[in-house]
């Protein structure tokens, strides 16, 4: 008891540095006002300076002309270095290959390579017969057209597909192996998972970076529609913090916020330093935990090492 006492006493944020790098993903926005809400979003994260920010690409190749239009916006328009998501989905090999080398005309040096969705709910994937079979033969692909850098995807909790965790850890060592620079994690909800997961990818070989995703949960049942389809737990007690709050969006956001920084907290004193935010569009929990783990705007930074 008393040492669970003298834990406490310890604030979770009282020794962080502001040491993080982080990079953030958005989703091409449908309409004229999700538009606004996205390049809101945008200009208030990018005084951060992230590594990098990525575009979702839709289940079949859906938004495949959406998310090319944002990226090279982004590219134009801001500071930010964008990547692109690509997909297997519904594509022949020459279609994924002509859409990458388009993304290197246009300048854009950075791909999240994924397997991708079915484009029908619940149906099994189902590669192109003429098509990339995995996103391990993507990445291989991508880099045939350019050397481009190139992140994957990574399951803390095994992916949904997946024979069993050993299966799920051999296909993402094939995705470095086959030239992926970086995994990205699927969201999860105990920093346990990921720590568990880094060792045992250190134990299989995996010697590339593995960045935490992190989900601040700002729409409860979006999350557990979200946690279904790509095999993430929800705990009992994060479900309880966030029952009677539907109507209280405020109270909602609050709870999000302490929730997903604690997280990021708990990860940061296991020695974690790269985080990937999926902001859903939206900026203020993303910024908030930020600012928590002591990343402040680069300006800011610079003013105030020199008044000092």
């Amino acid at each position: 008891m008393n040492a669970a006492i003298a834990r406490w006493r310890e604030p979770l944020f009282a020794e962080v540095a502001g040491d993080i790098e982080v990079s953030f993903e958005f989703f091409p926005p449908k309409t004229e006002r999700m538009e606004e809400t996205l390049w809101e979003s945008v200009k208030t994260l990018e005084p951060l300076a992230p590594r990098f920010v990525s575009v979702t690409y839709g289940a079949g190749g859906s938004t495949r002309e959406r998310t090319h239009n944002t990226v090279v916006r982004i590219a134009h328009e801001t500071s930010l270095a964008p990547a692109a998501h690509l997909t297997c989905v519904e594509a022949s090999r020459a279609e994924v290959d002509e859409i990458a080398l388009a993304y290197w005309q246009a300048g854009i040096r950075h791909v999240v390579a994924l397997r991708g969705d079915p484009p029908v709910e619940g149906r099994k994937f189902e590669p192109h017969p003429r098509g990339y079979n995995n996103a391990a033969e993507l990445v291989a692909g991508l880099k045939r057209v350019a050397p481009f850098e190139i992140s994957v995807a990574a399951y803390p909790e095994c992916h949904p597909d997946a024979v069993n965790r050993a299966a799920d850890l051999d296909n993402l060592k094939r995705k470095i192996d086959a030239g992926a620079d970086r995994a990205i994690t699927q969201f999860f909800f105990s920093a346990d998972c990921f720590f568990r997961f880094r060792d045992d990818a250190a134990a299989a070989g995996i010697a590339a970076e593995l960045v935490p995703g992190i989900l601040p949960v700002s729409n409860v049942t979006q999350t557990r529609r979200f946690a279904a389809a790509c095999g993430a737990g929800i705990p009992a007690w994060m479900d309880r913090l966030f029952e009677g709050l539907d109507a209280l969006p405020a109270a909602r956001q609050l709870v999000a916020a302490t929730v997903a920084a604690e997280l990021c907290g708990q990860l940061y004193a296991g020695g974690v330093r790269q985080f990937h935010f999926y902001t859903l569009n939206r900026a203020e929990l993303a910024y908030a935990i930020c600012h928590l783990l002591g990343l402040r705007p680069k300006d800011e930074t610079r003013e105030h090492r020199t008044a000092a």
